[in-house]
């Protein structure tokens, strides 16, 4: 027989049973209620026996029909009482289960334990610290660990995937204290400080995440806007859906119940807020999206999965998250910390409907792990079965408490505090450094151009200087050209004058004789020569125009060169010649024609 997929609605007067069964005869089908129990026969389907939460009567307003596209059965099953809430419909796996065994009482047990379970339902659980005074024991063989510490000696049997999935070495042999001791060590080894200033200063991806809404949000919000409008409530608001996967996975479930005592329960209850922390942060640093990194980071994250730790408080979980989330994975951000807290105490109000959809993701996402999947046998599917028949008011309870303790990043034991007041300190000093160095810079900049401003007035005045002294020496230049020009001019009015020698010969016109003897001039003119005042003026103007000086062999040159023959210097001839009787030499003082000339003839004109 094949049990048929099924799901079950309700409104105020009818229970609805939707029963698929693609590959059933429609007219060969049997159903049977009365009171809590529901049964439905469609070969090859059975649904043996389904226990409900509440009662329901066969009063002539039952119906069923029969949908051939799809395959399904609908049967409308009137209520006992009209308008009553049957709780926990979602729950299948705790609907499968036979009515005698729903109870998680052993058929033999001991006194003690069989009356602190039927207290259960009536004491109010106490979610602090349970202080046990010390006493002195012999340790076991195996020290137990898993759902409620049940299972032991499973490690053992799988030391190749040991490895893979916990952090723990050999954790039959190793006691719950000595798992704490060593988990702290290797968090506290494990701390980067770097990692974490980096996320802590450059936190632009991780207030992206932090605006990711997953699920739960808007089905928090809807569930506080229906108790804002004095609805009913309920443990299961209808916005938590299940799909038909997660039904499936609820089905294949086994039925099973638990003989737990309050300390198990205790650690159990803390567990699984240890677990939904790690969930709730994989689902937001990923934003909802699953990936080969989605199992590493929920059995990492919680040390219940990963170091089988059993908590004795909520603070402990909380301070062991957050100090495994600032040293295992990607984004190490106490934000990140923080808000999965919120997102937790949400998922634990939306009720145990919320909480089942989440083992429900994780066991998958554990199932698609090749050496995770020993996590499900140990811890998750427990959890899945345990969770469908928890009562409201303990996960509210639950929820109460958890949203009462703090946690701080002091908490940690990190030193967190002390490392961003350190980087704080740092940056502001390189912010300090880096504005002295653009203010210097400025001031190197500002400097430059004062100097490039003062070469430039010094270049502007030296040219300046240099334009007055080039309009100076042009003036002075052009003073001793005009000097020259005025000699000359009196040379041409005397061209017809007639040659003077040192023996008063006439030679010919136009020139005038001059005597040299030792550097010295002097004019010697004839006796019978009338124009003495002429020579007089003549001789002023050569000796303001013309300057002598000694050349080798004892003869002196005339040098008369103005400032235009200096800078453009132009090839003369040979100024001394003898003539041709090797007597004597004469200087040109002038280019032009029928030059004045200084002559010495003889031998004793020369001395």
């Amino acid at each position: 027989m094949i049990t048929p997929a099924f799901e079950l609605s309700q409104d105020p007067d009818f229970l609805t049973v939707k029963i698929r069964v693609p590959y059933a005869r429609a007219s060969e089908f049997d159903i049977y209620f009365e009171g809590e129990d529901f049964k439905f026969y469609a070969k090859p389907y059975f649904l043996r026996q389904l226990t409900l939460p509440g009662r329901i009567v066969e009063d002539g307003r039952e119906k069923a029909s029969y949908n051939t596209d799809e395959g399904t059965f609908t049967i409308q099953l009137p209520k006992e009482v009209p308008g009553q809430y049957f709780e926990g419909l979602d729950m299948l796996t705790s609907l499968l289960a036979p009515k005698k065994s729903r109870s998680a009482k052993p058929l033999v047990e001991e006194m003690a334990a069989s009356a602190e379970l039927s207290d259960e339902d009536e004491e109010e659980f106490d979610w602090e610290m349970e202080q046990i005074p010390y006493e002195e024991s012999t340790p076991a063989l195996q020290h137990p660990y898993g759902f409620g510490n049940l299972r032991s000696g499973v490690f053992q049997r799988l030391q190749d995937e040991l490895s893979d999935v916990i952090d723990i070495k050999d954790p039959d042999q190793t006691p719950a204290q000595e798992r704490r001791r060593k988990r702290l060590a290797a968090e506290a080894a494990k701390f980067e400080p770097d990692h974490y200033l980096a996320d802590f200063f450059e936190d632009e991806a991780i207030k992206h995440l932090l605006k990711y809404k997953p699920w739960w949000i808007d089905a928090h919000k809807k569930m506080t806007a229906l108790q804002g409008e004095s609805q009913q409530e309920h443990d299961s608001p209808p916005f938590v859906v299940f799909s038909e996967e997660e039904r499936e996975q609820m089905r294949k479930f086994p039925n099973k119940s638990y003989l737990l005592d309050k300390r198990s329960r205790h650690h159990i209850y803390l567990g699984l807020i240890d677990i939904l922390l790690a969930y709730c942060y994989e689902i937001r640093v990923n934003e909802g999206d699953k990936n080969v990194e989605s199992s590493w980071n929920i059995r990492k994250l919680s040390a219940t999965l990963c170091w089988l730790e059993s908590f004795s408080s909520i603070h402990d979980v909380l301070v062991s998250f957050g100090r495994r989330v600032l040293c295992y994975p990607l984004y190490r951000h106490f934000e990140l910390v923080t808000c999965a807290l919120s997102d937790t105490a949400k998922i634990l109000q939306l009720g145990r409907a919320a909480v089942l959809k989440c083992l429900l993701d994780i066991h998958k996402i554990f199932m698609e792990s090749d050496p995770a999947y020993i996590l499900n046998d140990i811890f998750i599917t427990d959890y899945c079965i345990w969770i469908q028949k928890v009562k409201s008011k303990k996960l509210a309870a639950l929820c109460e408490s958890l949203q009462k303790t703090t946690l701080s990043k002091s908490h940690m034991g990190l030193e967190l505090e002390e490392l961003e007041a350190a980087a704080v300190l740092v940056q502001e000093e390189e912010k300090a450094l880096k504005a002295a160095g653009t203010v210097s810079k400025q001031q190197l900049l500002c400097s430059e151009s004062e100097t490039s401003d003062s070469e430039e007035s010094s270049s502007t005045s030296s040219s300046e200087t240099e334009g007055s002294d080039s309009d100076e020496q042009e003036s002075s230049s052009s003073s001793e050209d005009g000097e020259i020009n005025s000699l000359q001019g009196v040379l041409q009015e005397e061209r017809t004058a007639p040659l003077i020698d040192c023996n008063g010969l006439r030679q010919g016109a136009n020139a005038a004789a001059l005597e040299v003897s030792d550097g010295k001039s002097k004019v010697s003119l004839p006796s019978p020569t009338p124009p003495g005042k002429l020579v007089e003026e003549l001789e002023m103007q050569i000796r303001s125009a013309m300057r002598l000086s000694e050349q080798p062999g004892g003869l002196a040159t005339a040098g008369c060169v103005s400032q235009e023959r200096e800078e453009n210097p132009v090839p003369e001839p040979d100024r001394f010649s003898e003539d041709a009787a090797g007597k004597g030499n004469f200087l040109e003082v002038s280019p032009k024609p029928n030059p004045l000339l200084f002559l010495c003839s003889t031998k004793e004109d020369e001395d």
